[in-house]
């Protein structure tokens, strides 16, 4: 009996995506297949088998090392995984053991840039079949299946912001390489466009070349792309995608990063989700959240009202919910250091927890309005290196729990930087504090998952706590 039918890890649609997937690899020719999970910061890590040894291990899963969930965004282990308990306090992640990944075998896709390749999404779990509980895309399913208890799906549609550059110099030299806890220097690189000319089609031809091979590649992974766009600043675009239900926008998201970045490496280019390159003149990049419920006894949009309001009750309950668990949940959306620099006052990022109707300055923009079944809520608080499990999660979380308590969002807000409202963390450490205090997440998630990404966010800002930055030596070198 497989690892997969002795702990019942199959849907009847996974089965049967598995008999698809084996055909496909033969009449393909494929001769690789990466099994990949997503690990605690949204980033694919896993393995490459030639194909012949991917289809054994379907069943069977494939052995990866427990160290990946202890490490920071420096690819460091944080966490004392040679100690009793690993640091986790659990017998199987002590001693760098192995875990196992399972393929979905709804996930498969053929790469387009590597055409003899294919890609499967994995979940993680222990030799005795139990769920990895620091494996994020584990986490997000337990939360869609409370959700759905309840009687409701989730629907997200994706608005996210990226840079690509010219690559100048890659920086392989072996000096270049780095090491876990001081990453080697980035690359060098130029911008494709000037900036500053908002949708200007002149801008968008000069980018052309670089994201049409982007667009050509998305859609032939069958990603639900929509539109790619000139944004604000220079070599800034932005991709929207249809909205999905479900894993699914999740999994589009942490594919998306993966795919551009490979897409353009593999073409003299350099894309990056990081908010606020160190780049002279580029702007911010944000991730706006597209999302609804849909009854699953209707098929409706439970946002959707049917009177003059612009929501449902449930919808502004739901709504009051996101700003009510704002400051708690922003290391969810904004997970990194980089990223708290976006929140500043009038720009088009938002800087406290408000919401309107029609104004970019808030943190929720509500968009559709009575008897339109594409009523939404706007959250435009996250960076685009967010991890999309726990983005997901934390707003169905936070949005359900608004539901239970009945709360009220308030009036919209048509002056947002000057609107009375609670403000957003100013930094990754101040929004570490705010979840780590905050007892409705250690209990809608877990004290342990708590407890473990806490860890490793502050492992990361005492990391950057102790290098003395560039400020700091312009500033006091020579003044004292």
């Amino acid at each position: 009996m497989s690892f997969v039918t002795k702990h019942g890890l199959w849907s009847e649609e996974q089965k049967d995506a598995a008999h698809r997937l084996r055909r496909m690899v033969e009449d393909n020719g494929l001769t690789t297949v990466r099994l990949s999970f997503p690990d605690q910061h949204g980033i694919l890590r896993g393995k490459t088998l030639v194909a012949s040894e991917a289809l054994n291990s379907l069943e069977s899963g494939c052995s990866i090392t427990t160290t990946l969930l202890a490490k920071d965004t420096s690819h460091r282990t944080v966490f004392p995984v040679f100690t009793a308990g690993g640091g986790f306090g659990m017998s199987e992640m002590q001693g760098g053991g192995d875990l196992l990944m399972v393929a979905d075998p709804t996930t498969f896709k053929i790469l387009p840039w590597s055409p003899t390749s294919g890609w499967l999404l994995c979940d993680l779990y222990f030799a005795d079949g139990r769920a990895v509980p620091f494996a994020t895309r584990g986490l997000y399913r337990a939360v869609l299946e409370r959700l759905g208890q309840r009687g409701y799906d989730f629907m997200a549609g994706l608005e996210v912001e990226c840079h690509v550059f010219k690559r100048e110099d890659a920086r392989l030299r072996p000096t270049d390489a780095g090491s876990p806890g001081q990453p080697g220097e980035p690359p060098t690189v130029s911008l494709l466009t000037q900036g500053y000319q908002y949708l200007t089609e002149q801008r968008f031809d000069q980018m052309e070349p670089a994201l049409d091979l982007i667009r050509r590649d998305l859609t032939a992974l069958g990603l639900p792309l929509r539109s790619i766009e000139l944004e604000y600043g220079p070599s800034q675009c932005e991709l929207v995608f249809q909205p999905t239900t479900g894993m699914m926008p999740a999994d589009t998201m942490v594919l998306l990063r993966s795919a551009v970045k490979q897409i353009c490496q593999r073409n003299g280019y350099h894309a990056t989700f990081m908010c606020r390159p160190r780049i002279p003149n580029v702007m911010s990049s944000g991730w706006h959240l597209h999302q609804s419920l849909v009854s699953r006894a209707t098929g409706q949009n439970a946002f959707m009202s049917t009177e003059g309001e612009p929501l449902s009750a449930l919808g502004k309950a739901y709504m009051a919910g996101l700003l009510d668990h704002a400051r708690a949940s922003a290391v969810f959306s904004t997970p990194t250091i980089n990223g708290y620099k976006r929140y500043r006052s009038y720009s088009l990022a938002p800087d406290r927890a408000i919401w309107g109707r029609d104004n970019r300055g808030v943190m929720i923009r509500v968009l559709g309005g009575p008897d339109d079944p594409a009523t939404r809520l706007e959250n435009r608080i996250g960076e685009p290196a967010a991890n999309p499990y726990l983005y997901m999660a934390s707003q169905i979380l936070s949005g359900l729990d608004g539901v239970d308590r009945a709360l009220d969002p308030g009036p919209s807000a048509d002056t947002p930087y000057e609107t009375k409202a609670s403000l957003l963390p100013k930094s990754l450490r101040e929004a570490v504090f705010a979840l780590s205090d905050d007892p409705f997440f250690r209990s809608a998630m877990g004290e342990q998952f708590v407890d473990y990404y806490a860890h490793i966010k502050n492992a990361e800002i005492e990391r950057f706590q102790a290098e003395i930055s560039e400020w700091e030596q312009r500033e006091y070198f020579e003044l004292f």
